[in-house]
């Protein structure tokens, strides 16, 4: 076997489809770089989700002109001397990769100006160079990248739509925003500007992204435990999200998206969150940098801390005390004075405390990461045994949600499972199907299960199940046959989203207008409806479009069939007879008349309508057989 040294050009492209897979990752190496480079004002502009033109633009401190072609050279950075510095890392790039990289797969050009020196600029070409020649420019650094991945069509063709590289791009910039709300941001795509920040303060920069409304439904904490420090925005209780895309976690000033952080923030929440719905948060994570890896993977979206437990266990308690209310809320709560002797608190906005007095408590002094990493150790006194465990950690176990990486792999699953589950319902017509005429009535159980017989076997059917089930059938025979009329509203709904569900519900308008709903694009991430379908103008508009977005989280088509399916199963639900309502004999014969003798049939919620037993089952049980 003969072992070839892969030539520059090819190591690069290689390097590219880790570092800069998508458009959005290309700004996200690009916008690090300024922010690394002392900027306070960022303009980034795309154009065709990124896939014709980025360019993004600093007032940073700038680059001399030796140090210009120096920046393309794969693993040249200004970031790291020592192997040492690797473990203390605090720029957000640090590995010299991606200039290089960005420059292999597009038509680059950086232009860059330091406070005392000329502008030069420089373009590359696929990883060629040109030459360095004089420019015209302001203090800092502008850099184009154009036609990505021109020269890899493979790659190229794996990119998405260009909506949906744009939202993905507004999603990366949003980030940026509330992780550095003291620089001034500014982002256009297509022509338009999306977001405008003005770098004044952490309150403004969410504004800016979700909304001034949102200050009002969040907590502002700021805790240190163990020498971790958490600060940031927390919905209260009642505020919550149908996916996880306002879920914004930054460790040490970078985005990453962690499981043990998500876990404790998830199980903190757990007493207040209704099924499918997720907590709300914008958390600033500051560690030592010798406690945090952030040299996992090239994109750095992940980090590796050296204590999960302790990580879990801070985070855990600090957003737990918030949202409970107790008095060590007092603590942690920002703007609100520490408990002296005794302190009188008048509900303020960012309190979930009631007026009450609070009696100061003692507490024990804070721990450090060390002590607190001890206290995990294990005991070995002479009666041996693990201590127990310390009060910092006040939490349940862990429950980790286990996510597929692969929404393909999802998809192929759930097909399967739907052909398996038709072929079995196609299975019991045939042979769960009994001619109502032959069933003997032989009365009821608890007002609730009517038995008949029929040869050697008894059946056991839930009337309210059975009644459901007709219901259903009529209700959605009558939708799927309806004519589509629409209704126009008195006024207009507007759905306020950021730039992933917006994109997600543009991408299925269509869908939405064949149902009968009159939707439009509103502006700045706003979806009007103007119009919904007349047999469903009594629908809660905003409770279905969270039920919609919470589609999102497999990437899968919007199922609106599916929403509607159960929006007709709790109105079957609520129209069925109920378990403890006698029926008559009349009642009874109609009933079972309507299943047409579908013994294998199951409620809209999938619970069986009736069990079948024969009798040599009821003989064992009476031993009369063995």
């Amino acid at each position: 076997m003969k072992i070839n040294v892969l030539s520059a050009e090819i190591y690069n492209k290689i390097a590219a489809g880790e570092v800069v897979d998508r458009p959005y990752s290309v700004v996200k190496e690009l916008v690090e770089n300024a922010i690394d480079a002392g900027a306070t004002e960022i303009t980034v502009e795309i154009e065709n989700g990124g896939k014709k033109r980025i360019c993004v633009t600093d007032n940073g401190c700038g680059m001399e002109k030796d140090d210009l072609e120096r920046a393309f050279l794969p693993h040249a950075t200004s970031k790291l001397q020592t192997a040492e510095d690797l473990f203390t890392v605090q720029t957000l790039g640090f590995r010299g990769e991606a200039i290089a990289s960005i420059a292999a797969v597009s038509r680059m050009n950086i232009t860059s100006k330091t406070e005392s020196g000329e502008a030069n600029s420089l373009s590359v070409t696929g990883g060629i160079f040109g030459k360095t020649v004089s420019a015209a420019g302001a203090n800092g650094t502008g850099v184009t990248v154009e036609d990505l991945f021109y020269n890899t069509p493979a790659r190229l063709k794996f990119l998405k739509s260009d909506a949906q590289e744009e939202s993905d791009v507004s999603n990366m910039i949003a980030r940026f925003i509330l992780s550095h709300p003291e620089i001034s941001f500014t982002y256009s795509a297509g022509g338009k500007v999306k977001y405008r920040s003005f770098g004044d303060g952490l309150k403004s920069a969410l504004s800016v992204v979700y909304g001034a409304q949102t200050l009002s439904q969040c907590h502002e904490i700021s805790a240190e435990k163990h020498g971790i420090r958490l600060s940031g925005f927390i919905g209260n209780q009642n505020f919550s999200k149908p996916n996880r895309s306002y879920q914004s976690l930054f460790v040490n000033g970078r985005y990453v998206v962690n499981q043990t952080v998500g876990a404790a923030v998830t199980n903190a929440y757990g007493a207040y969150l209704m099924k499918r719905q997720y907590p709300f948060y914008v958390l600033f994570l500051e560690i030592p940098p010798e406690i945090v890896d952030v040299n996992v993977h090239p994109n750095k979206a992940d980090v590796r801390f050296a204590d999960n437990q302790i990580i879990y266990g801070s985070v855990y308690s600090v957003i737990s005390a918030v949202l409970d209310g107790n008095s060590r809320a007092l603590e942690y709560l920002a703007g609100i004075p520490k408990p002296d002797e005794t302190i009188r608190v008048q509900n303020p906005v960012s309190s979930p405390l009631p007026s009450q007095s609070i009696p100061k408590t003692e507490e024990k002094a804070s721990m450090t990461y060390e002590e607190a990493k001890k206290e995990l150790q294990f005991d070995v006194s002479p009666v041996g045994g693990r201590k127990s465990e310390p009060d910092f950690l006040e939490q349940p176990p862990v429950r980790m949600e286990v996510r597929s990486s692969a929404a393909a792999s999802e998809d192929i699953f759930a097909e399967n499972q739907r052909y398996l589950l038709e072929r079995e319902e196609k299975i019991h017509k045939t042979q769960d199907r009994i001619d109502p005429a032959e069933l003997d009535y032989k009365g009821e159980l608890f007002r609730t299960y009517l038995i008949y017989e029929t040869g050697d076997c008894a059946y056991f059917i839930d009337q309210h199940a059975a009644h459901e089930r007709i219901i259903y059938n009529r209700l959605r025979e009558k939708w799927e046959k309806r004519e589509i009329v629409s209704q126009p509203m008195l006024m207009p709904f507007i759905l306020n989203v950021n730039a992933q569900e917006y994109a997600f519900l543009e991408k299925n308008f269509n869908v939405l207008r064949d149902m009968g709903f009159d939707v439009e694009e509103f502006g700045n991430n706003s979806v009007k409806v103007s119009a919904v379908p007349v047999d469903l103008q009594k629908i809660d508009l905003d409770a279905f479009f969270r039920e919609v977005l919470s589609s999102m989280e497999s990437l899968r088509a919007v199922r609106l069939v599916d929403i509607l399916k159960d929006r007709l199963a709790t109105s079957a639900c609520k129209a069925a007879v109920k378990g403890g309502e006698m029926l008559t004999v009349q009642e009874v014969r109609a009933l079972i008349d309507e299943t047409d003798g579908d013994m294998g049939m199951k409620c809209p919620h999938g619970r069986p309508v009736a069990v079948k037993m024969k009798k040599s089952e009821i003989e064992k049980l009476f031993k009369r057989i063995v």
